[in-house]
């Protein structure tokens, strides 16, 4: 099998062929990417024989009510998503800045920063550059790494969950996170002088999904406590969700200070009394390695840089 050369690549590799397996990718029908690319059937399968000729290897297994990615042709089609991401996110700050506008930036954050840090930033960089459109994405430090990732997001405030992480992205600390024990003010542990930790296993609880930072940081809290981790859990990252049942169930959750503050300081929510601290790693700015943040990506870095949350010294290791 001969290496797939840059220039030949080059060459001969057009946009059609990347819709082409972006499509076949998702929906591993022929029939459907013939409709959705509309063209016909045989135009389809010609194509992908001319891509997998040039290529010279299979990137999809015929099966016999579908076609599945091979082990190289997740690689391709995982090339094929980005670039065609990267080629829309460029189109459409095109034909914004033709328009008279200062362009378009995704921005993807956790919740806790959407606190202070970010919207503090927002404020900064509008008040610069009032015709640039921001969007804004709130999830998981996972999901919004995995859109990084794929080129869906300009920059990223969260943190990392995998070790890849640090070899794909650059890291700079903005704040720690600490968290704190609420239940919503009817709960019959609310105004308690202290509460073991034993003690809040038999309630239920609104926890982080498997694999979240701030799940990790519960069942840690209850092995070092010798116990397991609550059975009875609704689990979300809502945060409408989470202060809803807090407010009409005897459930408790750990959240960020900044995000339970406000209702605790409304009444609506009550701090648990406990006798450690609970404090998450620093979440900071994440941007693709090797890879020159747009003008107004840095600006926006710059700014939460700068912002109330953000901590002095260098670049740090989360």
């Amino acid at each position: 099998m001969a290496d797939v050369g840059f220039n030949q690549l080059c060459n001969w590799l057009r946009y059609r062929h990347l819709v082409l397996i972006d499509t076949l990718a998702r929906t591993q029908n022929m029939h459907a990417t013939a409709h959705e690319m509309n063209i016909s059937q045989p135009a389809v399968s010609k194509m992908l024989r001319e891509i997998e000729h040039q290529l010279d290897f299979e990137v999809f297994a015929r099966l016999p009510r579908s076609m599945s990615l091979t082990d190289l042709g997740s690689h391709v089609a995982r090339f094929a998503q980005i670039a065609l991401n990267d080629t829309g996110q460029f189109v459409g700050q095109i034909n914004h800045l033709r328009q008279g506008g200062h362009g378009l930036l995704k921005v993807g954050t956790i919740y806790a920063a959407t606190a202070l840090a970010v919207p503090a930033a927002i404020v900064r960089v509008k008040q610069q550059w009032p015709l640039l459109t921001l969007q804004v994405l709130e999830g998981t430090s996972a999901n919004m790494l995995a859109m990084l990732e794929h080129k869906e997001l300009d920059v990223v405030v969260a943190r990392f969950t995998l070790d890849r992480h640090r070899e794909l992205f650059e890291f700079q600390a903005l704040a720690p996170e600490p968290l704190c024990l609420v239940t919503g003010s009817q709960h019959p542990l609310a105004g308690a002088s202290e509460v073991p930790l034993a003690d809040l296993g038999s309630w239920p609880w609104v926890i982080y999904p498997t694999g979240t930072p701030m799940r990790v940081r519960v069942e840690q809290a209850f092995v070092e406590a010798g116990m397991q981790t609550p059975e009875n859990t609704v689990e979300t990252v809502s945060l409408q969700t989470t202060m809803q049942l807090l407010q009409t169930t005897p459930a408790v959750a750990m959240l960020a200070e900044s995000m339970a503050e406000p209702e605790i300081r409304a009444g609506r929510l009550t701090r648990l009394a406990l006798p450690f601290p609970l404090v998450l790693a620093d979440y900071g700015v994440i941007t693709r390695r090797n890879e020159v943040p747009q003008w107004s990506a840095k600006a926006f870095i710059d700014a939460l840089l700068s912002g109330p949350d953000a901590l002095r010294g260098a670049p740090q290791t989360p």
